[in-house]
């Protein structure tokens, strides 16, 4: 009885295995293809323009400094694998007026053709305890992580829907996942996106336009040597139990995901991790997806109690040697 039940277990999972593909999103294909990148002029977003540029797409980078946009045009060309393609440079606040957005998205769209793939990368980290942080920071953080990547969404979608074509990446980050020690500003904004893309998902997957959330971990970027200037010691130690990754290989896996439609985007095996655990109603790419999080669940979750039980006592830690320090000054 039991080998037949494993028989018949066995026989299922090969059978998930099989039908998958034929549920799963059609790849998008990427020679030809116009991806819009925000936050393209440095880090991930630049390194996603280039990946997307070696696979034969027209390219529009968004962002505000015009400098940087220029210098990053220059280098994503250099990686052009035909003379007819493009990089288009756009210098534009996508957080700041969704009228300005839109109308720039319709220049970009009127010379390289309507956006078959929007990439949001703006955004930006700034950390603190929650009583130390200024409320101006809540508002600005939400305003740029998260308006930010509305507008431009908000300005592609009606089109995608209509050619029933395209693909939408959120890239949000590890702290999106999980809040952590001096995120409360950075993290809430971040976690904001996965409920934005989950509900237009379910609105557009109709019409054969996926989303995709990327979690990056700490990445080797311009904008975490800014966020390391001021990152609380707690948060420091906390981000210093796992590595640094490569912007490259950061975008190599967004773009691949993004192309095939998944709808989370994760890199190493702590990303994996963190995607199953925190999977909840998320939409699944395919079958085979489903039951990974579902075999999985309970070992991660030990896992990540293991994990929770070291950061909080870095935390105390830190706190008893801030104490002793008190103590100390006034005693002196």
């Amino acid at each position: 009885m039991l080998l037949l039940a494993a028989a018949f277990l066995v026989a299922f999972v090969l059978l998930l295995y099989m039908v998958s593909p034929l549920i799963s999103p059609k790849p998008l294909a990427l020679p030809g293809a116009h991806v819009v990148v925000t936050g393209g002029s440095s880090g991930i977003g630049k390194c996603i323009a280039i990946e997307c540029y070696k696979q034969g797409a027209f390219i529009t980078l968004v962002a505000r400094n015009e400098d940087k946009l220029l210098q990053a045009k220059k280098e994503i060309e250099k990686h052009s694998i035909n003379d007819k393609q493009v990089v288009l440079c756009i210098s534009v606040d996508v957080c700041q007026d969704y009228n300005q957005v839109e109308n720039v998205i319709k220049q970009a769209q009127e010379k390289l053709g309507p956006v078959d793939m929007l990439v949001n990368c703006a955004g930006m980290s700034l950390s603190g305890k929650f009583e130390d942080l200024e409320v101006s920071t809540f508002e600005r953080l939400m305003s740029i992580n998260y308006l930010g990547s509305v507008y431009p969404s908000r300005a592609v979608i009606t089109t995608m829907k209509e050619r029933r074509v395209g693909r939408i990446v959120f890239v949000s980050s590890q702290a999106g996942q999980l809040g952590l020690f001096g995120f409360t500003a950075y993290s809430s904004s971040k976690f904001a996106l996965r409920g934005l893309a989950e509900a237009l998902q379910m609105e557009v997957k109709p019409y054969n336009v996926y989303v995709t959330v990327a979690y990056p971990p700490d990445t080797d970027t311009p904008g975490l040597a800014e966020e390391n200037k001021t990152k609380p010691l707690e948060t420091r130690l906390i981000s210093e139990t796992s590595s640094v990754c490569k912007p490259e290989q950061v975008a190599k896996q967004i773009v691949k995901d993004a192309i095939q439609g998944n709808f989370n985007s994760s890199i190493g095996s702590d990303g994996y991790m963190l995607s199953a655990l925190t999977c909840g109603m998320a939409p699944v790419t395919s079958i085979t997806e489903g039951l990974q999080q579902v075999v999985t669940m309970g070992l991660f979750r030990t896992i990540a109690l293991f994990y929770l039980g070291s950061f909080d006592s870095i935390v105390r830690r830190c706190m008893m040697q801030k104490e002793k320090s008190e103590i100390t000054d006034k005693t002196a």
